[in-house]
């Protein structure tokens, strides 16, 4: 239980001690990708020094759907070290899911005592996805180039599918260039 306690104390004065460091969103403007679990484009406006708006627009398929989304995030920066920082913030994202025509078979046993094969076909769909949003993460700046790789986790609620919390599926890794 002490180190418990003596690590939560650390976490606490490493976390409130660094909020005097010096601004982190340098650079006005930040583009680039993102991969994970949904890939797409990412773009960053800082609008302070330590606050930015933050616009992805993600594509994700599997065997049983595809998403597009275009999500908007509101976020807080603030230093760890010279040239790292972590960040979290809130948002919101819409866009639409498509779910793709399933044919799956399976073998039963009938009221005869005999074996026969039932195939069930699932018609393709489309729906609105809205949902709400949030990040945490940590950033690095190269120092000697304009880019930064970032990695994240973005969990989500959806509003309109299936109503649940997606925590541990949205890790993503972004890198982007800075101007």
């Amino acid at each position: 239980m002490k180190k418990v306690n003596w690590l939560l104390l650390t976490l606490g004065v490493v976390f409130f001690s660094v909020d005097k460091a010096s601004a982190q969103l340098t650079e006005q403007h930040a583009v680039g990708g993102r991969f994970g679990s949904a890939t797409g484009i990412t773009y960053r406006y800082a609008l302070s020094e330590d606050r930015a708006a933050e616009g992805i627009l993600s594509v994700q398929s599997n065997s049983k759907y595809r998403r597009f989304r275009l999500i908007g995030l509101y976020e807080f920066h603030k230093p760890l070290a010279e040239n790292f920082s972590w960040y979290y913030g809130f948002g919101g994202s819409l866009g639409s899911i498509k779910y793709k025509a399933l044919v799956s078979t399976t073998e039963r046993i009938n009221e005869n005592g005999e074996r026969e094969v039932v195939t069930v076909k699932t018609e393709p769909k489309s729906e609105l996805a809205l949902s709400i949003e949030g990040v945490v993460g940590v950033e690095y700046r190269i120092p000697t180039t304009p880019l930064a790789v970032s990695l994240d986790v973005k969990p989500y609620f959806d509003f309109l599918q299936e109503s649940t919390i997606k925590v541990f599926d949205p890790f993503g890794l972004s890198i982007r260039y800075t101007f």
